[in-house]
């Protein structure tokens, strides 16, 4: 079985909020995060929170939180927190997204996820757009704690990706897998869910 970990922690300086509390025109990101995973086939999904954390989890009551507690280091704390909660659970491999791709939708995650279905404890998947390297990732078991590793500050598992071999999974097609990281990235009005 592979989980889904939803990174959402960060202050969303740039935004002007915490994109886990960004809400536009089709609703909460985080909601339709979550809801992304669920659909393309990730039952259990666990949320990484920090900014605004109690905020953000009323908007997700039916989904697992935890709050990684150095949440202002940057998404390797992040990171390292979701896999932490994930070793605790039954499941080979984690699907790791970020909360500010709001069109990487159920299609893009099922396409990543078929890549995995080998042997998830030990594969290292990548989504691409147009071939430029993007999330959602998954990450194998046996791959955790490399992972964690190199996890610091602003950086998530790059460092694993660049030095050992892995899948990359085409989605330009489905997706732009575009982050959102300002108000004029996004043609949508948002505002505070």
């Amino acid at each position: 079985m592979i989980g889904a970990i939803v990174l959402a922690a960060g202050r969303g300086e740039r935004m002007g909020m915490p994109k886990a509390l960004v809400h536009d025109a089709d609703g909460s990101w985080l909601q339709r995060t979550v809801d992304a995973v669920r659909a393309g086939g990730c039952d259990d999904v666990v949320a990484v929170l920090g900014a605004g954390a109690d905020e953000a989890a009323a908007l997700i009551p039916e989904v697992d939180v935890v709050v990684a507690q150095h949440w202002q280091e940057g998404m390797g704390a992040s990171l390292r927190t979701g896999l932490d909660a994930c070793s605790t659970r039954d499941v080979d491999a984690a699907l790791i997204t970020l909360v500010d791709l709001p069109d990487v939708d159920a299609r893009v995650v099922a396409r990543v996820l078929t890549a995995a279905a080998t042997d998830p404890r030990d594969v290292l998947v990548r989504a691409t757009y147009d071939g430029v390297p993007g999330h959602p990732v998954i990450i194998g078991r046996t791959h955790w704690a490399a992972a964690a590793d190199v996890a610091t500050g602003d950086q998530g598992a790059r460092a694993l990706f660049v030095s050992t071999p892995h899948n990359l999974v085409e989605c330009g097609h489905l997706a732009t897998g575009r982050d959102v990281d300002t108000p004029v990235d996004t043609p949508q009005e948002f505002d505070r869910a």
